[in-house]
């Protein structure tokens, strides 16, 4: 995964931190990030108070890019609040194609509706055509 950081100085403490979350965070799913990138900003420049933006987006094979935003009054805080928002979005993500893959499909629905009563209504064994 490559993993771009955008704002913060090179020698900069929270960068292995950054690296280790990040790295933790997109190693739970099948599919693994082809690129990752975290972004800084200083929302209100020099005024202070809560003014840091953090910007994550996570790019994964086939599916949408993920984008998450947090705001903090320090670079640290404004990357939690952002990490713990793309951590939701992406545990939703994983829910949503679970939810998906386990409901049973429309046809196989209707068709337990035709079955006599107490007999199990499972799907026909499907064989796959080999190829030559």
């Amino acid at each position: 995964m490559t993993l771009v950081m955008e704002g913060i100085a090179l020698d900069d403490p929270l960068r292995p931190f950054i690296v280790e979350r990040m790295t933790a965070a997109t190693s739970r799913g099948r599919l693994k990030p082809t690129a990752a990138r975290v972004g800084f900003t200083d929302e209100n420049g020099p005024k202070g108070g809560v003014g840091m933006r953090c910007a994550l987006t996570v790019e994964i094979p086939r599916r949408p890019a993920t984008h998450a935003n947090g705001l903090g009054e320090t670079p640290r805080l404004a990357f939690d609040a952002a990490y713990a928002a793309l951590e939701h979005e992406l545990s939703r993500e994983r829910q949503r194609r679970r939810d998906v893959a386990r409901r049973p499909k429309k046809y196989f629905a209707a068709g337990q509706g035709h079955l006599p009563e107490g007999e199990a209504g499972l799907p026909p064994v499907r064989h796959r055509r080999r190829s030559a």
